[in-house]
């Protein structure tokens, strides 16, 4: 099973645990609610942790992939956006998220979209609640 596919079924079974292998050691997640990346594997599990917790009847509708420029350096990487819904406090978000693979499939860099505003608004609140209580932010 492909590394897309593999973190897929890992989110939407909540195995964090699964997602570690997924993972470079130096990952990046840029998310919709932060203007710096988390980063590292330790720190982007953690927010895995409380993502998990958050998003209510998470799943993803679609899959595709390509290649694109990564953030960190700008090389062309394989890359895999899987489009999901979900709902955060009783709001529906749609999002993407865009994995970019290193030369072995792991996960070096990941991009969340997500929309609308609103929804961004209340994933921020509800990610930043987590993250303190987890001692993380």
């Amino acid at each position: 099973m492909e590394t897309a596919e593999r973190f897929r079924a890992a989110v939407e079974k909540r195995d964090l645990s699964a997602l570690e292998d997924l993972f470079t050691e130096d990952i990046r997640l840029y998310s919709p609610v932060k203007f710096r990346p988390f980063e590292g594997r330790p720190m982007v599990l953690g927010l895995f942790g409380v993502l998990l917790r958050v998003f209510e009847d998470l799943h993803y509708v679609g899959h595709f992939d390509g290649a694109t420029e990564t953030s960190a350096d700008g090389t062309q990487a394989p890359a895999a956006v899987l489009p999901f819904r979900a709902t955060v406090d009783g709001k529906e978000i749609h999002g993407i998220d865009m994995l970019h693979f290193d030369g072995d499939g792991r996960i070096k860099e990941f991009t969340v979209m997500v929309r609308p505003q609103s929804a961004v608004h209340t994933l921020g609140q509800a990610v930043l609640t987590g993250l303190r209580a987890d001692g993380l932010a």
